[in-house]
């Protein structure tokens, strides 16, 4: 600048605002949070929201008894971006935060501090114990309300729901009693999946599958007397689980198998068959049997067909009958018939039988009516053989700490004793373990009470049907919208598939089933179980008072039977309910029976991650079916899994782990919801530092964008506003694409799509705004008086500030109430407190939208040029520039010229022609008919706005162009 010229630096009309650049977010979020809570804004918006329609998403209750993992955080994040939005689309979104208290995770800890101090839990009262479980679990739901807090959630975290609150476990035990009295519940003895180190019964959602080693083993069972030359041959089985051959009771084939009759003629050494063996065996599998018994071709051959009559002339023998000190226990004949499960696909072609251990097995034996015959009770709960049997007494199936016990192998070594196996080895299979212990877990018969998902429910709310199976699958199809659509088909066929629900567990931590049985009778007899509403009613009235505790202080069943029914005709069940159908039946006690819960008992919305199809969403559509007829919900959303940033499965182990809270200590809780919002979160997500870094990224530019309206719209007021029919076009086409904004976001936040919204968000601040609009009128802000193209241009920042706040707001709830109270401070102000703003139709303008995308291709052409011109140092600014702009095409040169296009190129001077473009004219290949030639800009620069023009110096003040002039008065 010469030295004789003024400098105008002061004059012109810079931004002013505190809104720091860098966010500091770690340290600043916890000031929101305290100002949160101060203010009350949760409780606040239940008062504005009294006459809006409720929207209510039923949380789905987090274990208490760790701390939280991403999962958990991405799940959260997801609830509270769904809360916020229908909020502040008009709606009275309630969101009341809860937690699984009861169940084996806890029983389990109590139990390892019971072992370090080498006591023994079955010496300690039940009653103790259970205080201990629930000071375990009110420790750590304190410690997870925090650090769900901390993550932005809003909601009533002074008034959660609990499962083991007094009032909880009482409306469970009554949603149970429902069962109960409508005739669902039952008791059974089937297999059932046990685990042997929790010793007890685990539901499908209670179970995950990993590789296991397992023992196989290729058995023989010799055919019984009268068979002809079949007599003395041997019928082969194959299994993984040879622990289960003690408990064996029949062997059974297919009748569209083709079957063989095999004889061995030479063997190796180190054989377990002999020559003149001969084996009936399915011909598809007979090849890869001899091979496993190291009999090769040439040692054996195929005498001839085995037919399926034949086979069903047969009986067998076990092959343990008749050992020396099996005290009779194997010596009745086998059973061998035809079952269609059979298959030649792997192994024998024949199948054992032990239906205490199958449920396949069982089902068979069952629809015959010959379960008495055939089930045993070998194993006991600890996985143990039970103390007198023979050879196998007292071994174990998994040794205490799971890992494979001495069962299996005392089995095969029997077998080979006694001549029984005929090939051995080890195969690597998937196998259900406890998600708790991560042990594995067997298939055992024992006494178990079931809800019977196919028996008609005696409660006359049949519009869904009258079976739970039936109200369910209705439900899926006619009640209830899946986001995505393909969570529909996944719970539709686990429930079509699904067998009855095991509803009983052998622990001491839950709300027990409630219900007595009569000393003496039978399962089957109709007086088995106690059915009096009296009786129920006592039971619910103590629960309400003391908790589920009230069941196993001593003097219980008089209290609740003694002058109702004879306390010595009855016993009394003490097994506990599975815990998913405590958390099925939380719309009970949150959705029905609480004020701020849902009008009609029904949620608008589930939402978890993908394996709740197994979990809550199910056992919550089977309790609900139960009880109230159809489901719970009318929308059920899920999320994917998180996944370290290579796409690997996080792991302790391997070090892969990425925690929220460490999220939180570098980048501040906003980045991690950010992460959320970016992502499709209906397939897995990837996390982790090189992403978290893009995040940032894309947080800074949003920070940027919104601290530029900060800046613009310092000392802004109503005496600036300008109504759009007296804004320019570019003003104008700013408020067509907030009206075009306005639907999408609205829509996208309804259907849940918050990656959508915050692509066209992001994409509007950075794309439509920063590098676009904002480019262009920094001049005018800047520069201009008190013109009406200034105030145009603040007034529309006015306006996209006040939507963009709002829009955003569910995603960065810390800050954009950083940047509202920037704008609007107060005590009790909040952007939160606000809702979107309605968004005027006639806002939308296609025709000048249409005109301004033809503009904006050709200044694409024209920025590119002059880039050309910046990076070889022909210019330092586009200022520096009056290009020749040649337009082949008569309407876009129509739409140019109709506005100021060197302001909108951000160029002192520009000429625009339908000459024909030289050769030299620079181009882009996606706007064809643009060419530009680069010219430099003529006069001197304007030392207040830096423009290049022949006028400045000709004006009052010195140095400037005549608008600055102006300005300048």
């Amino acid at each position: 600048m010469c030295a004789d010229l003024p400098d105008y630096k002061d004059t012109l009309n810079l931004p002013e605002t505190d809104f720091p650049m860098r966010a500091g977010l770690p340290q600043r979020e916890p000031e929101w949070l305290e100002r949160w809570a101060r203010i009350g804004v949760y409780e606040r918006l239940r008062e504005k929201a009294q006459t809006r329609k409720p929207f209510t998403l039923h949380d789905g209750p987090p274990y208490a008894n760790g701390h939280l993992h991403i999962g958990h955080a991405l799940n959260k994040i997801l609830k509270d971006m769904v809360v916020r939005s229908q909020q502040m689309m008009g709606r009275d979104a309630r969101y009341i935060p809860g937690w699984d208290c009861h169940g084996l995770p806890i029983e389990w800890k109590i139990e390892e501090q019971y072992r370090t101090k080498g006591k023994n839990k079955d010496e300690v009262d039940i009653v103790d114990f259970r205080q201990e479980c629930r000071k375990f679990a009110e420790g750590w739901i304190d410690i997870q309300r925090e650090e769900f807090k901390r993550l932005g959630i809003t909601g009533c975290w002074d008034r959660p729901y609990l499962t083991m609150d007094f009032r909880a476990e009482r409306i469970i035990a009554e949603e149970f009693q429902k069962f109960l009295m409508t005739g669902v519940l039952y008791q059974g003895s089937k297999p059932v999946m046990w685990s042997p180190i929790e010793k007890t019964a685990l539901a499908e959602a209670e179970v995950e599958y990993h590789d296991k080693e397992s023992f196989t083993v290729w058995v023989k069972f010799r055919v019984h007397q009268g068979a002809g030359d079949l007599e003395n041959a041997h019928v082969v089985i194959w299994t993984t689980t040879p622990w289960t051959m003690p408990s064996n009771k029949a062997v059974v084939y297919g009748e569209a198998i083709s079957y063989g009759l095999y004889e061995v003629t030479a063997t190796p050494e180190e054989c377990w068959a002999s020559v003149g063996d001969r084996f009936i065996l399915a011909d598809a599998r007979a090849e890869d049997i001899m091979t496993r018994a190291r009999l090769s071709d040439g040692m054996y051959r195929r005498l001839r067909d085995v037919t399926s009559d034949e086979l069903g002339r047969l009986s067998l023998r076990h092959p343990l009958a008749g050992a020396e000190g099996s005290n009779g226990e194997w010596d009745d004949l086998r059973d061998f018939r035809a079952a269609d499960f059979v298959t030649d696909e792997e192994g024998t072609g024949f199948v054992h039988c032990a239906p205490s251990h199958g449920m396949e097995e069982y089902e068979l034996y069952r629809d015959l009516g010959m379960l008495g015959q055939v089930i045993t009770y070998n194993v006991m709960d600890d996985g143990s053989f039970r103390p007198d049997l023979p050879f196998f007494g007292g071994k174990f199936i998994l040794d205490r700490k799971g890992k494979e016990g001495n069962a299996n192998k005392a089995v095969i070594d029997k077998l080979i004793e006694v001549g029984g196996l005929l090939a051995r080895g080890k195969i690597k299979h998937s196998y259900p373990h406890s998600w708790r212990s991560k042990a594995p877990v067997i298939y055992r018969n024992t006494p178990q009470w079931f809800a019977a998902i196919d028996r008609a429910v005696g409660d006359g709310q049949d519009d869904y049907g009258t079976t739970i199976r039936e109200r369910a699958l209705r439900s899926i199809d006619e009640l209830v919208t899946w986001t995505p659509k393909t969570g529909r088909n996944r719970l539709y066929s686990m429930i079509e598939a699904r067998p009855d629900w095991v509803l009983s567990r052998q622990r001491a931590w839950g709300v027990p089933l409630t219900c007595f049985v009569k000393n003496g009778a039978q399962p089957t007899d109709s007086d088995y179980l106690l059915r009096n509403a009296e009786v129920n009613a006592r039971i619910l009235a103590a629960f309400e008072q003391e908790g589920a505790d009230a069941w196993y202080k001593e003097g219980a069943k008089e209290r609740f039977l003694e002058g109702i029914v004879n306390p010595d005709d009855w016993h009394k069940v003490d097994d506990i309910l599975d815990v998913w159908f405590d958390s099925g039946s939380t719309h009970a006690f949150v959705l029905r029976d609480r004020a701020d819960g849902s009008e009609d008992g029904i949620a608008d919305l589930y939402l978890e991650g993908t394996d709740q199809h197994r979990g809550w969403f199910h056992s919550s559509m089977l309790q609900a079916c139960g009880t109230i007829g159809h489901a719970p919900y009318r929308g059920v959303l899920t999320h994917g899994f998180t996944l370290d940033e290579k796409g690997n499965k996080m792991s302790k182990s391997l070090g892969n782990t990425v925690a929220p809270e460490e999220v939180v200590k570098q980048y501040g809780a906003d980045i991690l919801r950010l992460w959320v919002a970016q992502a499709d979160y209906t397939a897995d997500l990837r996390i982790g530092p090189e992403i978290l870094k893009g995040v940032a990224d894309s947080y800074r530019r949003l920070r940027n964008t919104m601290r530029f309206m900060l800046g613009a719209l310092s000392h802004f007021s109503e005496a600036d506003r300008v109504v759009p029919a007296e804004m320019p076009e570019l003003e104008r086409w700013v408020l067509h694409r907030l009206a075009e904004l306005d639907h999408k976001v609205r829509k996208g936040y309804e259907i849940y799509d918050f990656q959508g919204v915050f692509q066209q968000l992001f994409n509007f601040c950075t794309l439509d705004l920063s590098a676009f609009y904002f480019d262009i009128r920094k001049d005018a802000l800047y520069c201009d008086g008190d013109t009406a193209r200034r105030r145009a241009a603040r007034t529309v920042m006015d306006l996209v500030f006040q939507r963009l706040t709002t829009w955003l707001a569910p995603v960065l709830v810390f800050t954009m109430e950083d940047v509202w109270l920037s704008r609007f401070p107060g005590e009790d102000n909040s952007v939160h407190l606000n809702d979107m703003p309605e968004t005027p139709a006639d806002w939308l303008d296609e025709p000048l939208a249409a005109k301004w995308a033809v503009v904006r291709a050709a200044r694409r052409v024209v920025t590119a040029a002059l880039e050309v011109q910046r990076t070889d140092k022909v210019i330092g600014a586009s200022l520096e520039a009056a290009p020749i702009i040649h337009v082949r095409d008569a309407e876009m040169l129509k739409a140019l010229k109709s506005v100021d296009f060197a302001d909108v190129c951000i160029t002192s001077d520009l000429i625009l022609t339908a000459d024909p473009r030289p050769p030299e004219a620079f181009r882009l290949p996606e706007v064809d008919t643009v060419g530009v030639v680069f010219e430099r800009a003529e006069g001197r620069k304007c030392q207040r706005c830096w423009k290049i023009l022949p006028d400045v110096g000709t004006h009052a003040h010195p140095g400037t162009c005549k608008r600055c002039s102006e300005a300048l008065g």
